[in-house]
């Protein structure tokens, strides 16, 4: 082959008439010369297992907002006996707090729903998830997490990629890049969103599942259940499938031509992509496309085909965990209680009940529990302290839940102090969690490291444990 020289972009633009004529010249005398073109082949993970794994996928349901745990997983009756009275500054003097900072006049605002014992475990979960009482005794419920960010969206970023700094790689984007796919016809890392009806909805940004200082093709996908469910996903009109595969295979016959020549990754990233975008053609609407679940199912999840619900999201969990994508993550909007909370959480909580519960079941019947993690958290909890009829970010201790085959179902991990300020026993970070996410996966999170700017960086920065006592 002849050697050239690296041209501008702006230079290839304007003589890439001459060039693709001399591709469509040579592809008439010789036919097969595209269909020849390598496809790029599925990513196979940059490391192998550090250690047997217990799970294959992950699924984690976002409450995106900051559900209080006083209301649903972390029942206080010191709390109750408290109501109206002054918050006690041992608690809270030098503490951050987000809105209700510098307010020396805290009253303790008492859990505003009742708490059950249910399961033969006894698990006690607030009425307000009477769909969950049902499978209290597969999940375990942590009690004592906490966390180092106090507003939204830093909150957000430390839950997804273990640190405040916005840039890094989020976890579904670290567990693509490290072990793989074991799909090719759709993306390693999936995320669906959704969003209540109470009107507190928090934005979400992609940052959240942005692949960082990683190669650009480990960076999540959102899906969209309702309408396109990728944008341009489906082929303008008068494109057939075998036009659009001469359009892709010519593209990478272009883009490995200059790829030899300046060995730039992200020219692969952009191979894989335009390959990943054309499988995507099919699989996705295939995915999409619920006529084929039966009645059953679609009134075990209380979804409707294309109403954009957490329901239906759920549904599609369990689909896209079928087809074997790595990681997936639903996130629901309507957690942030600063006002109303009496009567703005039974909405969302009836917006997500049915639909995780069900989620859980379906993954038992269709064979995926064993080899599934589920992960329910929200990015903080909300202070035992009143906002008015509400209560304020707190990042102290929160409640999150786990379930899944390799994980100890009914039982309650930690706790928090008598008031829920605190996380006080058996403290869980962000760290842990996600060290314990790994560890499951067959990962040591210590060693699974990316050389970035001269430094090695990991998921878990420079801390983490392995929560051992929740696992099967």
């Amino acid at each position: 082959m002849n050697r050239f020289t690296p041209i501008a972009r702006r230079t290839f633009l304007g003589t890439s008439v001459t060039s693709l004529g001399s591709i469509a010249l040579a592809n008439l005398l010789q036919p097969n010369l595209l269909a020849e073109t390598p496809k790029i082949e599925r990513w196979p993970g940059a490391i192998k297992p550090h250690h047997k794994p217990k799970v294959k996928r992950v699924i984690v349901l976002t409450m995106a907002g900051g559900p209080s745990h006083l209301e649903t997983f972390d029942y206080k009756p010191e709390l109750a006996k408290q109501n109206g009275k002054p918050m006690p500054q041992s608690f809270t003097k030098g503490q951050p707090i987000a809105q209700l900072q510098g307010n020396n006049n805290l009253t303790c605002l008492g859990p505003t729903h009742e708490f059950k014992k249910v399961g033969k475990s006894g698990q006690e979960i607030s009425v307000l998830f009477p769909h969950l009482h049902t499978v209290a005794d597969d999940i375990c419920i942590v009690r004592s997490l906490k966390t180092e960010a106090i507003n939204h969206d830093p909150a957000h970023t430390f839950m997804n990629t273990g640190t405040t700094i916005s840039g890094r790689p989020s976890m579904g984007s670290w567990l693509w890049y490290g072990l793989g796919s074991e799909t090719e016809s759709l993306p390693g890392f999936v995320v669906l969103v959704s969003t209540g009806r109470s009107g507190q909805s928090q934005p979400i940004a992609a940052r959240q599942w942005h692949s960082g200082f990683l190669p650009s093709q480990f960076q999540g996908v959102e899906f969209r259940s309702k309408g396109d469910p990728v944008h341009y996903v489906a082929n303008p009109a008068g494109v057939n499938r075998e036009r659009q595969r001469d359009v892709v295979d010519t593209i990478h016959s272009l883009n490995q031509l200059f790829d030899k020549k300046v060995d730039d990754p992200e020219i692969t990233t952009r191979l894989s992509q335009y390959e990943m975008a054309f499988r995507m053609q099919t699989s996705v609407p295939e995915l999409m496309d619920l006529s084929k679940e039966t009645k059953e199912t679609l009134n075990l999840y209380g979804a409707t085909p294309g109403d954009g619900s957490f329901a239906s999201n759920c549904l599609l969990a369990r689909r896209l965990a079928e087809r074997n994508v790595r990681f997936i993550q639903l996130y629901h909007r309507d957690w942030d209680h600063h006002g109303n909370i009496k009567n703005d959480i039974p909405v969302v909580a009836k917006e997500v009940d049915q639909g995780m519960t069900a989620l859980l079941k379906d993954l038992k019947r269709t064979g995926l529990w064993d080899d599934t993690l589920v992960i329910w958290a929200g990015e903080f909890g909300r202070t035992p302290m009143a906002q008015g009829t509400g209560r304020d970010h707190h990042m102290k201790g929160f409640s999150i839940w786990l379930a899944g085959g390799a994980i100890k179902g009914g039982t309650t991990y930690g706790e928090t102090d008598e008031l829920g300020y605190n996380a006080a026993k058996d403290i869980v970070t962000v760290h842990d969690l996600h060290a314990t996410m790994l560890h499951l996966l067959g990962i040591d999170h210590e060693r699974f490291t990316y050389r970035y700017q001269g430094r090695d960086f990991r998921l878990t920065d420079v801390s983490g444990q392995v929560v051992k006592a929740i696992l099967a």
